[in-house]
């Protein structure tokens, strides 16, 4: 009698043993750890010594000012690493917590607070934004553009531009063309005293490329967005970020526009003409001084934070967690899914062969077969040359930030990312 209820009592401290192992397998990461080694989560740290390699020699041989790295995977850190110059005429080594302009990687942020009003019920993705900001009644596409003095001829736009093709980039709002530049409608950013609303409300009443849903095309669809989260919240977009998202996840340098006391952590920017070219301080006087100088207005939605890798990596964890971390729920799991599933039909961003979502580009299987990676990692990048990707399969984020504007580089975010996914054992 004894043997069977001994045996029954290590099958079930086995069984307590296993369940108790997979609530820890299960348990999203709330904080950052440093992995013990790299091996330990299934990195090769020889492998991953190719970036210092990599990163080192361009750096050092003016290719690029800079570079910041931040991998990790369940969770915990494999790699984070800095090299080259901050500002290079005064030879100061960039920090991990220094400042970068991530201009795109702000529509993430934006998309990811207007799916939060989603989930209070405030509004459907198929409403028609002129529901919330009427002058978009009765969008015109453009039929003809003259050169010589801009003017145009329109016609009635097929249907309502939706909340829907604002977040996958269908609406036919551009990136600018001859319209917008007489209109004086502001690109990522603004030194000007005006708000996103104001300059929101301009851009309604100007023509769309196509009629909506009809095509991908990147443009200020998210700077819209902005203001619909302004509109829906009755508060400016910089409060809403700060106390919905920011403090939450613990993002604490993450701004607009930075505090005085932080101006001295945000890295200069730089330019270059061509691969072979030296590097130059950026000649666009907005670019580089917008986050410290000007009216400081202008919360563009689609461009205008900085901020510090670690802090956009909080952003990212959280949205590999199903939408949690440090301790705070932002998303649901299923809103999270709805993002990142192709939104865009049998349209493809430009010659990539991947989808979009509510904010994010998808990575197909197509995708997948051009470089190195999982289907269904989700991402984007900044202009200033930030970059940053999700992998729900492995488990896995990895985030590369230099500033460098106009910046022919020798393709770094996509050698970045081969080299990430190499390291994998």
């Amino acid at each position: 009698m004894k043997k069977p209820r001994f045996l029954a009592l290590i099958l079930c401290t086995i069984n307590i043993a296993t369940f108790n192992f997979g609530i820890a397998q299960n348990t999203k990461p709330q904080k950052f750890s440093v992995a013990i080694t790299p091996e330990n989560v299934g990195f090769s740290s020889s492998r991953l010594s190719r970036i210092d390699s990599m990163l080192n020699k361009y750096t050092m041989d003016n290719t690029m000012p800079n570079a910041v790295t931040f991998i990790a995977k369940n969770g915990q850190i494999v790699h984070y690493k800095t090299y080259g110059y901050s500002n290079i005429e005064k030879k100061q080594a960039l920090k991990s917590n220094d400042i970068f302009r991530i201009a795109s990687q702000t529509k993430a942020i934006t998309s990811v607070a207007l799916m939060m009003m989603y989930e209070e019920g405030k509004f459907l993705l198929d409403d028609p934004i002129s529901n919330y900001i009427p002058e978009f009644k009765n969008p015109q596409v453009i039929a003809n553009i003259i050169d010589k003095d801009s003017s145009y001829t329109t016609k009635p736009a097929k249907r309502e531009i939706t909340i829907r093709d604002l977040l996958s980039h269908t609406s036919g709002i551009p990136y600018g063309n001859k319209i917008y530049a007489k209109a004086k409608i502001p690109g990522v950013n603004s030194l000007e005293n005006e708000t996103i609303g104001s300059v929101v409300k301009r851009l309604a009443k100007l023509p769309i490329s196509h009629n909506p849903g009809e095509a991908f095309t990147y443009g200020l669809n998210t700077d819209v967005l902005g203001y619909l989260v302004e509109v829906l919240s009755g508060m400016p977009l910089d409060k809403y970020f700060k106390a919905k998202i920011f403090m939450p996840l613990g993002m604490d340098d993450t701004y607009f526009y930075l505090p005085e006391n932080k101006v001295n952590r945000l890295v200069k920017l730089y330019g270059k003409d061509s691969i072979t070219a030296p590097l130059y301080l950026s000649k666009n006087i907005a670019n580089q001084t917008y986050p410290y100088s000007g009216a400081k207005a202008y919360f563009a939605g689609g461009a205008g934070l900085v901020g510090p890798i670690e802090d956009y990596a909080k952003f990212c964890q959280m949205l590999l967690n199903g939408g949690t971390f440090n301790g705070n729920q932002i998303l649901g799991r299923k809103t999270i899914d709805l993002m990142t599933i192709n939104q865009i039909g049998e349209k493809d961003v430009w010659d990539t062969e991947n989808k979009f979502g509510l904010g994010f580009e998808v990575t197909t299987e197509k995708g997948s077969a051009k470089i190195s990676g999982s289907v269904g990692t989700y991402g984007w990048g900044g202009m200033y040359s930030t970059d940053y990707k999700i992998d729900p399969k492995e488990n896995l984020i990895f985030l590369i930030y230099t500033n460098a504007n106009p910046f022919p580089n020798p393709d770094i975010n996509k050698r970045f990312r081969a080299m990430v996914y190499q390291a994998l054992k």
